[in-house]
């Protein structure tokens, strides 16, 4: 059972004040019974006067104020911030206390007003980037037909001239760089308008095999050697045309930061909540002030990257619950992480049978 403070407080002194007038009724006996009488009397008043005394003023420098801080706390907790204590004014250890309340409840108000700025900056930038990128979703759209007509008018001049004609080659760059457009209006309509996963139950060491195959397709003109380690089959609710999209990106720049020759190594493992894909190169590695940015729309370190890849590749992680974490050295290589959760409902890695 808890005991009020105050019990507390003045108990200690009332039984020493009882003890002293035992004590005093044992010197006492002695005495004439009218004057012991009187001398007990006088006693008992004084040791009550005493404790009505201490009961008062603690009630008043002490009770009070704790009762007040705590009705301020009750406030504070249920959301009120524009609130303090009366005592912060007294110069005393209580004092102190309520001027801390009081400077703990400011701080608390300026943080929350602070958070309340930056959630309307935030809610605006993103009304903003939604704008932006439907009219960029709209423009790439509308810029890809009449850029697919451009192609085809392309080709078919390009036929009716000579291949000795000097100009052959300049119609071969217009041909490319209509191909770089195409492939950054593309690009463009899959980042603002991504399409809903299609998950499915299947092993994922599919999947990613699939996509090193391709990837191996992409490379045969330069020596890499490709190292595949799968592991146990493991049943993973994925899209595999979104995650195979996402591996052959990550597998792509791993062959376009190799300079010469090279590996790509891509693992499969379990860590019992996650299907871990690695793929790691032995290419020119990441700037380290780029290693922040890489996820960042737009952003590319290559001639001719649209700086979309990577982020999209990461939106299709999150779409999947997964996250891709990038780890790099300059000159010594790079490591991609993809990280895919296993069906949330069960335990641990499933197994396909």
């Amino acid at each position: 059972m808890r005991v009020r403070w105050l019990l507390k407080a003045v108990l200690p002194l009332a039984i020493v004040l009882t003890a002293g007038v035992g004590s005093f009724i044992w010197a006492t006996i002695a005495l004439d019974p009218s004057a012991r009488r009187s001398i007990l009397f006088v006693a008992g008043g004084g040791a009550a006067i005493i404790c009505s005394v201490t009961l008062v003023v603690l009630l008043a420098l002490v009770q009070r104020p704790l009762v007040e801080l705590q009705e301020r706390i009750a406030q504070v907790g249920a959301g009120n911030l524009d609130v303090e204590v009366k005592f912060a004014n007294r110069d005393d250890e209580i004092g102190q206390l309520g001027r801390d309340f009081n400077s703990m409840v400011y701080q608390l108000r300026e943080r929350r007003e602070q958070a309340r700025r930056m959630h309307q900056a935030e809610l605006s930038r993103a009304e903003h980037l939604a704008t932006l990128g439907e009219l960029a979703a709209g423009l790439a759209h509308e810029l890809r037909n009449p850029l697919a007509g451009i192609a085809g008018v392309i080709d078919v001049l390009g036929q009716d001239i000579p291949e000795n004609d000097p100009s052959k080659e300049i119609w071969s760059d217009v041909r490319n760089e209509i191909q770089s457009i195409q492939r950054i209006l593309n690009d463009l309509l899959e980042y603002t308008r991504p399409r809903t996963p299609q998950k499915l139950a299947s092993d994922i060491n599919v999947t990613v095999e699939q996509a090193v195959h391709r990837a191996e397709q992409q490379a045969l003109s330069k020596p890499i050697q490709f190292t595949l380690i799968k592991s146990a089959p493991l049943a993973v609710e994925h899209d595999p045309a979104l995650i195979g999209q996402v591996l052959l990106n990550l597998l792509l720049n791993a062959i376009q930061s190799i300079e010469s020759s090279g590996s790509v190594e891509v693992s499969v493992e379990s860590d019992g909540r996650n299907a871990r894909i690695s793929v790691v190169d032995t290419g020119r590695g990441i700037d380290p002030t780029h290693l922040t940015q890489v996820f960042r729309p737009f952003f590319t370190t290559k001639r001719n990257g649209t700086g979309l890849g990577l982020s999209l590749a990461q939106r299709i992680a999150e779409g999947h619950g997964g996250l891709i974490e990038v780890a790099s050295e300059p000159e010594r290589g790079t490591r991609f992480t993809l990280r895919l959760p296993f069906n949330a409902t069960a335990p641990g890695a499933p197994e396909i049978k």
